[in-house]
């Protein structure tokens, strides 16, 4: 929806406030705030929009609820506080907590060797802690980035088993464990392993035994079968390039700890106030699951177990957001003034942190310190194209194999430009290619960018100069070697 559209729901929400006033009666602090909240969530009112459920949390009741857009499309069905949606990485602090309640239970620490659980994990000649899993310092690749570069297709059925055989292949880390930060979905789903090896559960079985029940958390669960069905799920959604409508995206993986929790808005204000009034773990587990990570420098991190620790315009935050499919998510928690907005969501472009935030800006703002306007400055500068020639294009095609995602990337010239042409396994079937649309753009000696996917490629070259191997670089996972299978260049006609 337009600014100005929703400029102009603004002001029929302050119309009709002036015209009760007008008639003797004057708005209460809630009726004003409700219809700010309403105006946040406007342009996801409009006919045949999926959109999000609100809750907003204080001293452990709901004091504002409320569904916008559809939750089916297909079925015209709205969103209401009671739809259940998929809260992808919201659903890590769920995983951490299974782990600190096994801790509790006596059956595993989480200092112990991931190992000592995992034996197949490879050995990387350095200890990796359950704790360093827990807090994103473990230095493992991001295994979902991992299927992506291997070809696998967002929407296949991929089970604990698939994921576990590809992060066991991984020969490297992407930093000694212990000396660095970066956020990965291996992490977690490891600790859902660790959960079921330990206890004799699946983390499903766990969590709805040790947290959900206890907390008559009734609509809530790990979703780990794709063929499940959930009573008032909400269907996910991507807009279309063109804006004319939606199409669906709700994923078929199977793999828990790292996301799969589904729940609504009205269970979780039962989990956020758990933090206070602990009913599961008692008040050391409160501390323990919100006790910031540390480097082995001592660097204290912004990140405990599962949650995000930090300020929010002079007031005390902890939050987490999520990510699948057309599912988004956020629940974002005010410990000091007791105070909580969850939203969850069902479009891929929704922004429910954003959201969250302008709502506890209604709430809270008079406790507020002022926005502070910085210029916004972008993370990833593109590299200045450099030019490469025809021939030097040629030496670069070729089929490259990388034993640790098990496919090969063929690489050929096409229309004067340098491309992966596709992804096969080893019987040359082929995978699903993500990068067959973008170019690859000479960025420094034998160094290319794919298109803007933020995955580079860096070439070796053997005794005789030709291009041997590279080593592919994608945000999460690092250091992934491809070694060149054939020396014949590729072209785009042969393919």
């Amino acid at each position: 929806m337009s600014a100005g559209r929703r400029t102009s729901a603004g002001i029929i929400a302050l119309l009709l406030l002036l015209s009760t006033a007008s008639a003797g009666y004057t708005a209460t602090s809630d009726e004003k705030a409700a219809a700010a909240v309403d105006e946040v969530f406007s342009d996801l009112t409009k006919s045949g929009s999926p959109g999000c459920a609100l809750g907003v949390y204080r001293d452990g009741k709901i004091i504002y609820a409320k569904g916008y857009g559809l939750a089916n499309i297909e079925e015209n069905v709205a969103i209401t506080p009671q739809s259940v949606f998929d809260i992808g990485s919201t659903s890590k602090q769920f995983t951490a907590a299974s782990i600190l309640l096994l801790e509790k239970q006596g059956k595993l620490s989480v200092n112990d060797d991931v190992r000592k659980y995992i034996p197949e994990l490879p050995n990387y000649g350095a200890k990796v802690s359950i704790l360093q899993l827990l807090n994103h310092t473990s230095g493992l690749r991001d295994y979902l980035t991992l299927m992506q570069l291997a070809g696998i297709h967002t929407d296949s059925v991929t089970t604990d088993a698939d994921a576990l055989a590809l992060i066991t292949r991984q020969k490297a880390l992407n930093f000694a464990p212990g000396s660095d930060w970066l956020y990965s979905n291996t992490g977690f789903f490891l600790l859902s392993t660790i959960v079921q090896r330990a206890s004799g559960k699946t983390l499903r079985a766990f969590a709805a035994e040790n947290i959900f029940a206890p907390l008559e958390m009734s609509h809530t669960q790990y979703r780990d079968s794709h063929t499940s069905l959930i009573l008032n799920r909400a269907m996910a959604y991507d807009e279309q390039e063109d804006q004319s409508g939606y199409t669906l995206d709700v994923s078929y993986f199977e793999q828990t700890g790292d996301g799969a929790v589904h729940t609504s808005v009205e269970d979780l204000l039962k989990w956020d106030e758990n933090f206070y009034s602990p009913r599961v773990g008692g008040k050391q587990f409160v501390a323990d699951l919100q006790e910031r990570g540390k480097l082995d420098n001592g660097k204290v991190l912004d990140y405990a177990k599962g949650l995000s620790l930090q300020d929010y315009r002079g007031l005390h935050t902890v939050s987490h957001g999520g990510s699948w499919g057309g599912y988004r998510a956020e629940l974002l928690r005010f410990p000091d003034q007791h105070f909580s907005v969850a939203c969850l969501c069902n479009v891929g472009n929704a922004g429910p942190t954003r959201r969250a935030h302008q709502v506890a800006d209604i709430y809270l703002g008079n406790l507020m310190k002022p926005r502070e306007s910085k210029p916004k400055e972008s993370d990833n500068k593109e590299k200045t194209e450099t030019a490469v020639s025809q021939e030097e294009l040629k030496d670069y095609s070729g089929e490259y194999w990388s034993e640790e995602l098990g496919v090969a990337y063929r690489l050929g010239v096409a229309d004067g430009r340098i491309k992966v042409l596709a992804i096969v396994d080893a019987s040359g079937s082929p995978r699903a290619n993500t990068f067959s649309a973008d170019v690859l753009r000479g960025v420094g000696s034998d160094e290319f960018e794919v298109g803007k996917s933020g995955v580079t490629l860096r070439f070796q070259r053997s005794a005789k100069k030709s291009a041997s191997a590279f080593t592919l670089d994608a945000g999460r996972t690092k250091g992934l070697v491809f070694q060149r299978k054939q020396i014949a260049s590729v072209s785009a006609a042969e393919n």
